[in-house]
């Protein structure tokens, strides 16, 4: 009887999956195919800029990850497609109840297509142990953009993150060719969240990708400039990177409106200059 009490006790995990696959009809993007499982749940599509680019957005309808959870995430573009997709919400990964919840997203983006990923930011409980994997596959002549913004410990309350275990593992390939991977770590401790080669005592960190084609030198001194004037204003630190096929921003600071900004201000520059389309933010970030 005693064996069964913590069974009971304990919630059952979630296996979640979410499987979406986008293909370019006569110049209009469509969402073919979109099976789901919970907590997993994708809105209908919507056209805020015209029928070329599909708008969709993600729900977690459990309202956040506990320790078991698996979560599975695969989004395929066909050729041409122009896609956008966020979520409805921040992202909470709760205090764990030993064992590690864990997410992977794979990407396939077919020639021609673009793809801007640009999940809400997420919560990361002290306590908690995720893992998180990310593997995006570029066929020739496609793009994809890319953020990720984090917050350890829920800071309104005080709290840090120091117990627990935070893994995250993005990958961007094309043709066989790795063109950008990034490994992050970070156990919770004392030690880890106020080294300087850590978190510094800031609670957000955020990474902004491009990988597509060359960007100029004068974008990068664009987005650089963004951080000099009214975008970032706190104490934080931050650095803008170019890469062989893009270009790179981190931060790491105390306001996740202010990297939001930033990077907000990054992407709408990418969508100018090399996109051709018009600043466009998605109706659910202003809920």
């Amino acid at each position: 009887m005693v064996k069964n009490l913590s069974a009971i006790l304990t919630p059952n995990s979630w296996h979640g999956k979410l499987d979406l696959l986008y293909a370019n009809r006569q110049g209009i993007t469509q969402l073919i195919h979109a099976h789901h499982q919970a907590p997993l749940k994708v809105q209908r599509p919507f056209y805020p800029e015209g029928k070329a680019v599909c708008h969709s957005v993600i729900l977690h309808t459990a309202g956040g990850v506990v320790g078991g959870d698996k979560l599975s995430c695969n989004f395929q573009l066909q050729p041409e497609s122009q896609v956008l997709i966020t979520t409805a919400a921040a992202g909470k990964i709760y205090r764990s109840n030993g064992r590690q919840a864990t997410q992977n997203i794979n990407i396939e983006v077919s020639t021609g297509a673009t793809l801007e990923w640009l999940p809400q930011e997420t919560i990361v409980f002290d306590g908690a142990i995720y893992r998180q994997d990310t593997r995006i596959n570029l066929a020739e002549n496609a793009n994809f953009i890319g953020w990720e913004i984090t917050r350890f410990g829920r800071s309104a309350r005080g709290e840090k993150f120091l117990h627990g275990n935070w893994k995250s593992n993005t990958e961007v390939w094309q043709q066989g060719k790795p063109l950008w991977v990034d490994r992050q770590w970070l156990p919770g401790s004392e030690e880890i969240f106020y080294s300087p080669h850590a978190l510094n005592g800031q609670p957000v960190v955020g990474t902004f990708i491009y990988i597509g084609s060359t960007v100029s030198p004068e974008i990068i001194e664009k987005a650089s400039s963004y951080t000099q004037h009214s975008v970032l204003s706190t104490q934080y630190s931050f650095g803008v990177t170019r890469l062989e096929h893009g270009f790179l921003c981190r931060y790491r600071g105390s306001s996740t409106s202010e990297v939001r900004n930033w990077f907000t201000a990054a992407w709408q520059l990418l969508r100018q200059s090399l996109l051709e389309r018009s600043d466009c933010i998605p109706r659910v970030w202003q809920i």
